[in-house]
């Protein structure tokens, strides 16, 4: 038997905590979907201050979709677990072992132009196996990820791919287990009809729809071949995430100052403003750097031992067992 056990590091953050988080990579989602002419004209987005941002960025349709990407990744890999949990049981159905889960943002495409934010290469290993959920070897990603790249810039290069992951540009996240290096190919849409299946995806990640936990399920869709993941609305992150895209919205479009509270009515929202105000004249990532630790600390920690297999009242056999644990509190 296996038991994990799941310590909550942190009690659930603050309004202006939570929304500091999810801030940060929208920002990052807005600042990668610049024009590529815009970027090579200020040499680099390391250069580009919060105020230029408010400038030079024109809103368009796709902005949002490339945001809810980034914040879905970055709430994976702090530790989210209005997310992770989510995830983790995605991860179950497509039989992925493992217990320290993590996103690897693949790219994001805006204006034809790609942006590879985190080299999938320094993370992945030579063993790094996709898991594509048919009945073959699952193929080692990391010697694949130049075809994959070429074949997301040009679409008539993805024959070259084995045909288990032919479709495996479409993803914009791999997740996995990068304890046990086992990875899916992932693809995250704000609007659930948009989503696709394709040879190589395993999750799709979608807002969910109707606001019934019973209904907003995790489930396999068998026409696409997707474990539909979908993350929750009412005091959960599609919640935050939305608020936090108001904020970002409301703050750009008047000029990276504090927006009036017509804009943003609720008095948490503009403490967050002024906070990107404080800093409107340093660099974009820079900032994002510098408020990480305003934001929502890590909230759980997971543990794991090997304590054999066990028959439960002499016919049901289990090999994982899940114990929550409480936070430690000290009272003084």
């Amino acid at each position: 038997m296996r038991i994990r056990l799941e310590e909550q590091l942190n009690p659930v953050a603050d309004d202006v905590l939570a929304l500091v988080a999810v801030v940060q990579p929208i920002l990052l989602g807005v600042l990668f979907s610049l024009k590529r002419e815009f970027v090579v004209e200020i040499k680099g987005h390391q250069n580009l201050s919060l105020k230029m941002l408010s400038r030079l960025r024109k809103p368009a349709d796709g902005d949002c979709g490339i945001c809810f990407e980034y914040a879905v990744h970055d709430a994976m890999n702090r530790g989210d677990a209005q997310v992770l949990n989510r995830i983790e049981d995605a991860l179950k159905i497509c039989k992925v072992r493992g217990t320290r889960t993590q996103s690897i943002l693949f790219g994001a495409e805006k204006n034809g132009t790609l942006n590879l934010i985190e080299t999938a290469r320094d993370i992945l290993t030579d063993d790094s196996r996709l898991l594509t959920g048919i009945q073959a070897q699952p193929v080692r990603l990391r010697r694949y990820l130049d075809k994959i790249v070429d074949a997301f810039k040009n679409r008539n290069t993805k024959n070259g791919l084995p045909f288990s992951i032919s479709g495996l540009w479409k993803a914009d996240l791999f997740v996995g287990h990068s304890d046990a290096d086992r990875w899916v190919g992932t693809t995250v849409k704000n609007n659930p009809t948009h989503l696709e299946g394709a040879q190589g995806l395993r999750i799709g990640i979608v807002p969910a729809r109707t606001g019934v936990r019973a209904l907003d399920r995790i489930r396999l869709d068998e026409n696409k071949n997707l474990v539909i993941c979908p993350l929750l609305h009412d005091g959960d992150f599609m919640q935050k995430f939305y608020e936090g895209w108001q904020i970002v919205q409301a703050f750009l479009a008047a000029d990276a100052q504090v927006p009036t509270p017509v804009s943003l009515p609720r008095p948490a929202h503009r403490e967050v403003a002024r906070m990107l105000a404080d800093r409107r004249d340093f660099p974009v990532l820079d900032i994002v750097n510098a408020m990480r630790p305003f934001a929502q600390p890590e909230l759980l920690r997971t543990e794991e031992h090997e304590a054999g297999t066990e028959t439960l009242r002499g016919e049901t056999k289990t090999d994982l067992l899940v114990a929550p644990r409480p936070r430690q509190l000290s009272l003084f």
